[in-house]
């Protein structure tokens, strides 16, 4: 079991990664500070691994959400019926909300807990490779709007994020390659020596080895925590965690929440920054061609969705929450390992961009 911290003061907590840890409950019931708790879940999951869990806390008689599996079900009707239950329920201020899915669930149930009689303890069990290294860590929950994703939320620390490495061999092909393009997100931001080492051992990840993966989940999280601790509330720095993110948001919202992964989406996302940051004559031509080349290892897409026009990009990215007094901000590289938030780049050079992928 590897232990690191999030470093935010009296908000500070821990990030369990290990094999097996839902057999282990000390991990658990160390942070359930009260006499109830909510497990929230999805239809996928709870089949495989709710009974594990409750099985921890059958003392504490936990009820449980379950809730529709996917994206296009991040919404305020359905995180609702959270809330509904936690009243049916009588729940108080002193209940514990457990996220027991990928980022779907882990940012619906901090969102709920943030909201629930103005905030509630909860704890983020992440079960997807993406979740794991990226949504349950660092605070950021919320629901999708019909205009825009992600555009309703709270910033919201857990007690705990429970990583166990267990539970990413019941996930299919497809998602584990989504959350392989956040963990190369990290290296290609702030982690160079990370983002060779993705290079080398990219067919590792794929073959779910567990040593590999599970260094990819320490390196990843240790390097999001690093940044959220530096900036908690993404006033700065932290922004450099959406390299690809504004590309990728808007060819999800175009297709439809759940049409398309977020990693997938991301993965474009990114090898359209990179195509920018290279006319901005900051990388490579060997390093755009070194990035593309890692993407598709990973069997992840570079090229957005036939139909999207670059009018398409530039509608849905004018309403992304880095968008700035009416100035669009993107996340650019400056060299593999060095990402910029910048909004001074040249327009005609985004729009070539655009022409080229959308052509």
């Amino acid at each position: 079991m590897q232990e690191l911290y999030v470093d935010l003061g009296e908000r500070s907590y821990p990030i369990y990664i290990g094999s097996n840890l839902l057999s282990q409950p000390g991990y658990l019931t160390s942070h359930i500070h009260g006499h109830q708790v909510a497990v929230v879940t999805n239809e996928t999951i709870a089949p495989l691994y709710l009974e594990k869990l409750c099985t921890h806390l059958h003392e504490l008689n936990p009820i449980v959400v379950t809730l529709p599996d996917g994206e296009k079900y991040k919404n305020l009707d359905i995180l609702n019926r959270i809330f509904d239950q936690l009243l049916q329920s009588r729940h108080n201020r002193k209940t514990t909300l457990i996220a027991l899915g990928g980022g779907v669930i882990g940012d619906m149930t901090g969102f709920a807990a943030a909201c629930y009689q103005r905030g509630v303890d909860f704890i983020q069990i992440p079960t997807t490779l993406l979740s794991q290294v990226d949504s349950s860590v660092g605070g950021k929950t919320g629901v999708n709007h019909a205009l825009g994703k992600n555009m309703i939320g709270a910033f919201y620390q857990p007690n705990a994020v429970i990583i166990d490495t267990e539970t990413l061999s019941t996930l299919p092909n497809k998602e584990l390659s989504a959350g392989i393009a956040e963990v190369i997100k990290y290296g290609l931001i702030c982690d160079k020596p990370f983002y060779n080492w993705l290079h080398d051992n990219m067919d590792k990840l794929l073959e779910r080895d567990n040593d590999a993966l599970s260094y990819a989940i320490l390196r990843s999280c240790q390097n999001k925590a690093d940044v959220v601790a530096e900036d908690e509330k993404e006033s700065g720095i932290r922004a450099i965690l959406n390299l690809g993110h504004t590309f990728g948001h808007a060819i999800e919202t175009y297709t439809g929440y759940g049409s398309w992964l977020h990693g997938e989406a991301v993965a474009v996302g990114m090898v359209m920054a990179a195509d920018l940051s290279l006319r901005e004559g900051d990388i490579s031509k060997e390093e755009y061609r070194g990035l593309v080349e890692l993407i598709e290892k990973a069997n992840l897409p570079v090229e957005p969705p036939a139909g999207m026009t670059p009018e398409h990009f530039i509608e849905l990215m004018s309403v992304d929450k880095k968008v700035l007094d009416g100035q669009l901000r993107l996340v650019l590289l400056k060299e593999v390992g060095v990402a910029v938030v910048t909004q001074d780049f040249n327009l005609d050079n985004l729009r070539a961009t655009l022409n080229a992928f959308c052509s």
